[in-house]
């Protein structure tokens, strides 16, 4: 797992979209993994910057990681419409190149595995981009997730309905189910980039980079991934141990290494 801690959520965002764009260029075709929530947000606007400057996602395809059960096609909240707002309408991805699980689907069962089969389908996801729950969270696996999960349906606790009600008019509007990716399925992409900013985020951050590996703290299972990569801000990063340590590793790491 690197550590990377950085000024500000603007560099960020530009961190993970040269890695974006570095897989797209070697990679047309590449299998994007895409999160919602706050973080990733100057991802996108980075990657909308650069298409506009010629970056071109045309063969790409995108699998989201997760979406309310319930929300009517096309709520503004659904995370595919999320999804569609903050990014891919940005650029010219294929909009049937996009998949998202299907949160309105009568045999939920079934359309979880249908959405396990797609991404196996499509050679499975090159680059996922995650944030983290305040509590450790990872996608909706909330603490007590297995880490052999696949997708499935999820009951949210009432932590990540109050921190997801921003999004929403009341908390009451907040869904009390959810279909997610696994903590089995996030962890069979081939890279993750987890993004993390504000103080808020600082206790999680210090239990899954720093802390044992336990299913109290989903996020921790990253440790276990061959090819983990944790960018922070400095606030975020603020009750890690090894902080130091990781700035001087980053700092001095060979320019060809990338992240």
């Amino acid at each position: 797992m690197e550590i990377v801690i950085l000024g500000s959520s603007k560099q960020i965002g530009k961190l993970a979209a040269d890695a974006i764009e570095d897989l797209v260029r070697h990679k047309p075709n590449a299998v994007l993994g895409l999160a919602t929530g706050s973080s990733p947000l100057p991802v996108y606007d980075e990657l909308a910057d650069r298409h506009e400057g010629g970056l071109d996602f045309s063969q790409a395809s995108a699998f989201t990681l997760d979406e309310y059960v319930g929300l009517p096609a096309g709520h503004p909240e659904s995370y595919r419409e999320v999804i569609r707002r903050e990014f891919t309408n940005r650029v010219n991805i294929a909009p049937e190149n996009v998949h998202g699980p299907d949160g309105t689907a009568q045999d939920i069962p079934a359309a979880c595995q249908a959405y396990e089969e797609a991404i196996a389908a499509a050679g499975g996801v090159d680059l996922q981009l995650l944030g983290v729950g305040t509590d450790g969270h990872l996608a909706f696996n909330e603490p007590g997730s297995s880490f052999a999960s696949r997708t499935r349906i999820k009951s949210l606790i009432e932590q990540t309905r109050r921190d997801n009600a921003r999004f929403f008019n009341s908390l009451a509007e907040v869904p009390h189910h959810v279909l997610t990716q696994g903590l089995g399925t996030i962890m069979e992409a081939r890279h993750v980039i987890l993004l993390a900013t504000g103080a808020q985020k600082a206790q999680a951050v210090r239990d899954f980079v720093e802390g044992p590996v336990s299913a109290i703290c989903p996020a921790s299972v990253l440790q276990f991934h061959p090819h983990a990569t944790v960018l922070l801000d400095e606030a975020a990063a603020s009750a890690l141990k090894l902080a130091d340590f990781y700035r001087h590793t980053y700092d001095n790491k060979p320019a060809w290494q990338g992240l």
